[in-house]
């Protein structure tokens, strides 16, 4: 089966390898999309943390059962997405039933293997039905389900102020999820084709901190209160640093971008406005459910979310292109 390896960081070949056979637990699928992710970029461009290689790609995911193992839920030919966190079941965090930051934490594509191939083997308790639904709409529950967890975490309500900063896919969908709350949202990235995609979404107070003085805008925006929640979904250090001037009194930050680097910030400001900070890693079976059923019902539309739709072998000579913002990716699906 064709498989697609990033061998070192700005480096793929494809493999010729044998599909799996599925082993106890598992079952098998052909998948048929596979989303690109930053993670994905990340690993490409060799700046994403817990991260070795060689190394196959690829965790957002769309397909169909080929081996149901014996498992009577699942039925050859289904459509299916898979939860792409493998958790141990036992750490401390898993108790509390939070699997997606488990202790050991293997994530499909990143700690092991991933699905850019046409086949994989996968634990039947991480696949999750389509219930009808297409692969290409499931290859986008995964980092749909992400922001869904983001704005469960934070706790956003109705009428509260939302600045999510950095409107890439995970942008996008905490906006949505953050929007379904019944906050009112605002859109601040770099990027102003980005910006633009924040439209689709009904979202219009849009800053484009290239050009105008972003604290400002915000300022005036929220007529001087701040936002009540801000939320990274850049990655980026100097981003993650700055937005903490944005937050309100007694406001809640949210990190879901990831990077390497330490943050800091000023005690004093942060201390006097009580303010919460606070991770989101991931998603749980719970988030993917509640992204299944917006689909579902209408309230998310996957092709509000993708931009580019290549082949597998085509992929692995656009991953530097898709690395450069003038290129306008959101969303590049796979299709094998």
């Amino acid at each position: 089966m064709k498989t697609l390896v990033c061998a070192e960081p700005g480096r793929f070949l494809m493999a010729d390898t044998r599909i799996p056979e599925p082993g106890p637990g598992q079952v098998l699928l052909k998948v048929r999309q596979v989303g690109v992710c930053g993670t994905d970029l990340h690993a490409f461009e060799g700046t994403q943390p817990y991260f070795s290689y060689p190394r196959i790609l690829g965790h957002e995911l769309g397909c169909k059962v080929a081996d149901a193992n014996g498992f009577s839920e699942f039925r050859e030919g289904e459509a299916v997405t898979v939860i792409p966190y493998f958790a141990c079941g036992d750490c401390i965090a898993c108790r509390k039933g939070r699997p997606n930051c488990c202790v050991s934490l293997a994530v499909y594509g990143v700690h092991v293997d991933g699905g850019m191939r046409e086949y994989i083997a996968v634990p039947a308790s991480s696949v999750v039905s389509g219930g009808g639904l297409g692969t290409e709409a499931l290859a986008l529950v995964e980092p749909l389900a992400i922001g869904a967890h983001g704005v469960h975490r934070v706790g956003i309500v109705a009428g509260e102020d939302v600045l999510v900063v950095g409107a890439g896919p995970i942008g996008l969908g905490l906006m949505r999820f953050a929007a379904l709350a019944g906050a009112r949202i605002i859109a601040l990235d770099v990027n102003r084709r980005r910006l633009d995609a924040c439209r689709v979404l009904g979202v219009h107070d849009l800053i484009d901190g290239s050009s105008e003085d972003a604290e400002a805008r915000i300022r005036e925006l929220t007529v001087g209160r701040m936002p009540d929640v801000v939320i990274d979904a850049t990655g980026n250090l100097q981003a993650i640093r700055t937005a903490f001037r944005y937050l309100s009194h007694a406001g809640r930050y949210l990190l879901v971008g990831l990077q390497k680097g330490e943050v800091s910030f000023s005690h004093p400001e942060f201390h006097k406005r009580e303010a919460t900070l606070m991770s989101s890693r991931n998603a749980t079976r719970d988030d993917f459910e509640r992204v299944l059923a917006a689909i579902r019902n209408g309230s998310v539309h996957p092709n509000d979310f993708i931009t580019h739709r290549v082949g597998l072998e085509e992929a692995a000579n656009l991953f530097p292109d898709w690395l450069n913002p003038a290129s306008g990716v959101v969303k590049a699906m796979v299709h094998l």
